[in-house]
């Protein structure tokens, strides 16, 4: 009783002491919690007022986290890791939640929705807080805690929106996977701190502790810890008949936590002479091997672009695997890079999606038919950005994927693993197959006639319109001065 007496002051002390690196994470709870009571009390004189409070709340925890830059810190216990690193990845999530936001708002502007927008936009909030978590911890604890929060959050969004028998068994069918994946990942959680006695990836027992575990054990273990995380972050499948914004949201931003965790782990654990440390380079090798096959190949066949993109965000989840990989051989500024720029492309083709949604009424691709004379700039912006997905000059896909290709060739050569090598041609032959459905965006909407489209003026999809053509004009100049992003994350 008296340890704990003196033990309780210096605990509270820390965790005093650890709130101003949690700062702008405390400014997503409060604007969580502004949002569910603007939802009860304000919405219903003023619609717009949990929108505003959530928008403002994104930006203030945006500005406190850029005050963050500086030399690396520790919080609460050393679980919170506040490095640039972190500062930047939760900078990149944090511009591309705001943009979801928008997105959500403007899409159901104009329609009529049973349900409380607001309600929405406070679990984008728990799960824009999960994952800047997820960006800056070490500690798998937390970490999982992190990715159960946007997994739920995820599960929310899509049974949020099940209006039919169909779409509730979908959404039925997405928890039961996810929660099989969780608890298959919490088993392996429980293996590695079974081996280590310690849940801090980065630190000297856990590692140790890896070395002396039995392999057997071990591989088995970490199997299981890497097969619930990369489940999680392939789940779009089960979510493409959600609307177009959220599927955009749930196809892109959660995969840019789970990368910077990631990098953060293959960064300590092959540094290590542990086992494991080069055949997790081969496990993470052979699954963006197989997911860029798979996704691009599933993607050469669909006819409605909704799910043709969400496959194809799968075949990116690959390569940003590949990214990953490439990130051991550079800085991580080249891994910020692709996923800014991944991150710009994935929402700017999502918001076209949705603005020729409103005005088409449909997602298949013969609706485009001959739609290229009547909506000339969207449909050149449209292509612009499907060449910048593919990775063609140039843009900022074709800087992006030059600089991976490049990282993972310098691998090669200085370790002369054949597993490198089938990566450099596994990633250059799916991008030559995406090229393929890609570029039927302009073959249908430029070289095919189609009877001409007659549409209300909405200012809905207007300012979506807006935003999409202004992200795809930005993978434009961003490929011709990519400097602009490089410099920013040196």
């Amino acid at each position: 009783m008296q340890d704990i007496n003196v033990q309780l002051p210096n605990l509270l002390d820390q965790v005093i002491q650890s709130i101003p690196y949690f700062k702008a994470e405390l400014a997503l709870i409060f604007a969580f919690l502004g949002s569910i009571l603007a939802t009860l009390f304000v919405d219903k004189w003023w619609k717009h007022g949990s929108f505003v409070i959530t928008l403002t709340g994104i930006i203030i925890s945006f500005i406190l986290s850029t005050q963050q830059l500086g030399a690396p810190q520790n919080g609460f216990f050393g679980m919170l890791i506040v490095d640039n690193f972190s500062v930047y990845a939760r900078g990149i999530l944090l511009l591309a939640l705001l943009l979801c936001v928008v997105f959500i708002q403007q899409h159901f502007r104009n329609k009529k929705f049973s349900k409380n927008l607001g309600d929405i936009y406070s679990i984008l909030l728990t799960a824009g807080l999960g994952l800047n978590i997820l960006t800056m911890t070490s500690n798998w604890l937390l970490a999982f805690i992190a990715i159960e929060t946007v997994s739920i959050s995820s599960y929310i969004l899509v049974g949020f929106f099940s209006e039919n028998k169909k779409q509730a068994e979908a959404s039925m069918k997405y928890v039961l996977f996810g929660s099989v994946s969780a608890a298959v990942m919490l088993y392996g959680l429980s293996l590695l701190y079974g081996f280590t006695g310690n849940l801090d990836f980065t630190s000297f027992e856990h590692i140790q502790g890896l070395i002396e575990a039995p392999k057997i054990l071990l591989s088995l273990a970490l199997l299981f810890m890497f097969s619930g995380i990369g489940f999680k972050l392939s789940f779009v499948p089960f979510h493409v008949w959600a609307p177009t914004p959220v599927t955009a949201f749930l196809s892109t931003v959660p995969k840019i936590g789970a990368l910077v965790l990631l990098a953060r782990l293959f960064e300590e654990w092959t540094s290590s002479s542990f086992y494991f440390s080069e055949l997790v380079l081969v496990l993470v090798s052979v699954a963006a091997i197989v997911t860029m096959l798979v996704g691009n190949l599933v993607a050469l066949r669909q006819t409605n672009i909704k799910r043709m993109m969400a496959y194809s965000s799968i075949g990116h989840t690959g390569f940003l695997l590949m990214a990953l990989i490439a990130n051991l051989a550079s800085e991580p500024q080249v891994l910020l890079f692709y996923i800014a720029v991944y991150t710009i492309m994935n929402l700017a083709v999502f918001g076209l999606i949705d603005v020729l949604e409103q005005k088409t009424g449909s997602a298949q691709l013969e609706s485009y038919q001959g739609l290229g004379r009547q909506f000339p700039i969207l449909f050149t912006v449209f292509t612009l950005l499907g060449i910048s997905l593919v990775g063609l000059p140039p843009t900022a896909g074709f800087i992006g994927k030059l600089f991976v290709f490049s990282s993972v060739f310098d691998l090669f050569q200085f370790n002369n693993n054949k597993y490198y090598l089938i990566l450099l041609i596994v990633g250059a032959l799916t991008s030559v197959i995406s090229l393929f459905y890609y570029f039927k965006i302009p073959l249908f909407a430029f070289l095919r006639k189609g009877e001409e489209v007659k549409v209300a003026y909405s200012k809905s999809a207007q300012l979506v319109y807006i935003i999409s053509i202004l992200l795809g004009i930005s993978t434009l100049v961003l490929g011709i001065f990519p400097s602009i992003l490089l410099s920013l994350f040196k």
